[in-house]
This record gives C-alpha cells, structure tokens and sequence, in this order.
C-alpha cells in the first residue's frame, strides 16, 4: 500500500511542472502582438508589437515624436532594430515606460522592440545579436555607501 501511495504522489507533480511551460509559450504570442519587456538603468518598458501596422510607435499612449521631441538622435536610436532588419514601418508599437531619463527610456524600448522581433521570427535572432541590440546594459548607479559622500567619495584626508 506505501507503493501505491508514493507513485500517485509522484505524477501530479510531473503533470504541474509541464502546465506552465505551455501558458508561457502560448502568453508570448497571445492574440494578434508580441510582447517584451526592455530594461535599462532605472527604467523598464514594456512594448507591444503588433504585426501588419504602419510603423507608428506610441509611447505611453502619445507619439514617440512628441514624447521625445527634444531630440532626433534619440528617435534614430529607437529604429535602430527596423534599420538592422530593413522592415522600418511594417510594425505598430506599443510601449509603456517608466522610470530613468529619456536616454535611458530609449534604450529600454529598443531593447524590448528587439526581444519582441526576436519572439516574431526566430531567424532574426542572429541578425539582431549581430548589431548588439539584444543585449541588456546593466550598468546602474552605484548606490551611497554609509560614512561616505558618495558611492566612493570620502572625506579630505589632512595629515597635520
């Protein structure tokens, strides 16, 4: 009877570990976008690429020309992926950000725009690895450590 008890116990939990897997492939791709999320510095985005659009980028439901409209620099760097694959206007994008300064929120946008297409087809994965846009930077602010000034700034030493 303690066989039979051990080998029940043993298959529900093989049957639970396989049940996530399958939601997490099928929530990727749910309906009609590709969602990713980008991150850099403080700030966190997350972007919705929806296939078959016109090449709109909307961030925090404004356009990314109004929203970043202190610079063109910045708004070059967020078609870098579309330049790296040729496909500029083929895709609507959606993003949500928060957090950092523009320059930060630019690069976690990119990114995410970049693990999105890589979700849509496989084989640009390369293409994309290729141009360093699927990597995260992960350089952040050193925080204040206690008794300094700053992260590493310590008070002027006086020898008399």
């Amino acid at each position: 009877m303690a066989e039979d008890t051990t080998t029940v116990a043993a298959e529900p939990a093989v049957e639970t570990k396989a049940a996530p897997k399958a939601t997490a492939a099928a929530s990727k791709g749910a309906g009609n976008y590709f969602y990713a999320l980008g991150r850099r510095k403080s700030a966190t985005a997350r972007v919705r690429l929806s296939v078959g659009g016109k090449g709109v980028i909307l961030v925090n439901e404004k356009p990314a020309d109004e929203y970043f409209a202190d610079s063109k620099y910045l708004l070059s760097k967020l078609n870098q992926p579309f330049v790296a694959l040729a496909q500029e206007n083929t895709y609507t994008i959606t993003t949500h950000v928060s957090g950092g300064g523009h320059d930060g929120q630019i690069e976690a946008i990119r990114l995410g725009i970049s693990k999105a297409l890589a979700l849509l087809n496989g084989d640009l994965k390369s293409t994309l690895k290729r141009a360093d846009l699927l990597g995260r930077d992960s350089r952040e602010k050193e925080r204040k450590k206690f008794g300094l000034k700053g992260a590493r700034k310590q008070r002027q030493f006086t020898k008399r």
